[in-house]
């Protein structure tokens, strides 16, 4: 299991990353306070708070390739 930062700025963003992530044979969330969305959902995404960055977990033992696709999105 990995978790990193994101932030998603615009619908762009959203967009892009949703393209990303479906790809992959994994689970992955999303995070934000109390809520908890799946990562390949568009709709999901856009009810949390993307003002501020939200949390990704990665439910995989290895999601190097993952993580280096989303390298765009993720912040310290």
């Amino acid at each position: 299991m990995k978790t990193v930062n994101i932030q998603l700025s615009s619908i762009e963003d959203v967009r892009n990353f949703v393209n990303i992530v479906g790809k992959y044979d994994i689970d992955i969330d999303l995070s934000s306070g109390r809520y908890v969305v799946d990562a390949k959902s568009i709709m999901g995404i856009f009810s949390l708070d993307l003002m501020k960055p939200i949390t990704l977990t990665a439910h995989a033992d290895n999601c190097d390739t993952l993580m280096a696709d989303i390298k765009p999105f993720i912040v310290e």
